[in-house]
């Protein structure tokens, strides 16, 4: 069950249909309830129905609060008979929320947030009674397990988040006409754009930049480097589209200032073998070990960005030897594995139950 609309690009959702097909592979019936604001973008997805965009974490989250999206989530639960349901992001407002209040199935619940949740604080201290219906709490961060314990209390299972390795290794490389970074999110303050595109003016006229994503920032920010041609926005990519860019770019770039539980877009770039420069916060350092898997910079110094992603395009050997270190990480948090470590507490769930 995932709260966020499956046709928006996020952390979230690519976790919820990646664990989804890793778990088919190994022989389970998996199903995904979700919102949907388009065709559903995987097989074995049930949509239950449009969201709209509220406001969390600094960003936009999709989300689908309404009691048309809560009926047929009832419906569903009661139509399928599922044997255990999976809730990410139990109570976010919306069908993970309503599953808790209106399921008798075995529910697990696995908790991406970090930071102060206004929903938390909301419901408290219902949500205290009611996340006792969990089994298992599961938590993709230490960040994410420290927020959760703090709002709701009890313990949680740290299992960090997974990649689809093969996607990304197998791409077919975008061609390039020279060294170029790339860039892909949301554009809004705490993804950091700003401070790469400032960074930019302090590299070589040959190196160019791809700008993937858009958000409340895209028309000021085009505005403001509307000269540098070196420069080119690409609006919103589909998910094949990013694993070939990711390929060909030479260094992939994540300069976010905060809010990142889990750096799951510093794993599909390793899995893609690209080098990495990244801001230096508590969730992307979960990912990537500094000077071994990627290039971490202080969050917000566009000169120390710079320097960093100068230095990989001047020092070939550097960046072969992170993206050597980098493809063993992503094989180490493959999604395959994140599958087969979910079954084990499925399984004893069940077996309990």
């Amino acid at each position: 069950m995932c709260p966020y609309s499956l046709t928006v690009p996020g952390g979230v959702q690519g976790q919820v249909l990646g664990l989804a097909r890793a778990l088919r592979t190994i022989g389970h019936d998996v199903r995904v309830l979700a919102p949907s604001d388009g065709p559903p973008p995987d097989a074995g997805v049930t949509p239950l129905g449009k969201s709209i965009p509220m406001s969390s974490n600094g960003s936009l989250a999709p989300i689908a609060p309404d009691p048309s999206c809560a009926l047929r989530t009832i419906r569903a639960l009661r139509d399928e008979a599922f044997d255990l349901v999976h809730l990410h992001e139990p109570f976010c407002p919306g069908p993970t929320l309503t599953s808790m209040l209106f399921t008798d199935r075995p529910l697990v619940g696995t908790f991406h947030r970090s930071g102060a949740s206004s929903a938390y604080a909301a419901l408290a201290p219902a949500t205290r009674r009611l996340v006792t219906r969990l089994r298992v709490r599961f938590a993709v961060s230490p960040e994410a397990r420290a927020t959760a314990a703090d709002a709701l209390g009890g313990e949680y299972e740290l299992l960090f988040n997974g990649i689809e390795v093969d996607h990304y290794a197998k791409a077919t490389p975008t061609p390039t006409d020279g060294p170029t970074i790339f860039f892909v999110g949301r554009h809004e303050e705490r993804k950091g754009l700003g401070v790469l595109l400032e960074a930019m003016t302090r590299l070589p006229a040959d190196v160019r930049l791809w700008v993937a994503g858009q958000g409340p920032q895209t028309d000021d920010l085009k505005k403001r480097t509307r000269d540098d041609t070196r420069i080119a926005w690409l609006g919103r990519i589909s998910e094949e589209e990013k694993a070939s860019r990711l390929r060909g770019a030479d260094i992939f770039c994540a300069p976010s200032l905060h809010g990142e539980s889990f750096g799951i877009v510093l794993l599909e770039g390793m899995a893609a073998q690209t080098p990495i420069v990244a801001s230096d916060l508590p969730g992307y350092r979960n990912v990537a070990r500094p000077d071994t898997d990627a290039l971490l910079v202080p969050p917000g110094d566009a000169d120390a960005l710079a320097a960093a992603l100068r230095r990989l395009l001047d020092e070939p050997k550097l960046a072969a030897e992170l993206v050597r270190s980098g493809e063993c990480r992503a094989h180490e948090l493959s999604m395959d594995h994140l599958a087969e470590r979910y079954v084990d507490y499925y399984e004893r769930i069940l077996a309990s139950a």
